[in-house]
């Protein structure tokens, strides 16, 4: 079992940055495989990142995911923002191995809103 809690959203022009954290309480962080999600308004739920290899195409080259095993915690840092990345972003965990649909991932947090202005 795990607990997952995402922060560090907000409102930010377009251009800049932010950074991401979700904290995992309990003791078997490291066992998990993170990533992340994002959703917008009337949209599906879509990946965006995983590990520090995956990205989605629509993020890469912009985002940069990283984790801390000894802090129980995973980072997105998320540059060069445009209005399009506005969504609900999700940290999610499973115990087998990277996927890149939502139905696969066991353990879901709360999300954190990130609004993009233009």
């Amino acid at each position: 079992q795990v607990q997952l809690v995402e922060s560090g959203g907000g409102l930010v022009q377009a251009g800049g940055s932010l950074r991401l954290s979700c904290v995992a309480s309990g003791r078997t962080f490291s066992r998990y495989y993170l990533a992340w999600f994002r959703q917008a308004p009337g949209k599906e739920r879509e990946f965006v990142a995983a590990g520090n290899t995956f990205y989605a195409d629509s993020v890469k080259g912009r985002f940069t995911s990283s984790r801390d095993d000894a802090k129980n915690t995973v980072y997105l840092q998320m540059n060069s923002l445009k209005p399009e990345d506005t969504a609900v972003y999700y940290c999610a965990a499973r115990s087998g191995s990277y996927y890149t649909t939502p139905s696969y991932y066991d353990y879901w947090g709360q999300g954190t809103q990130v609004t993009v202005s233009s």
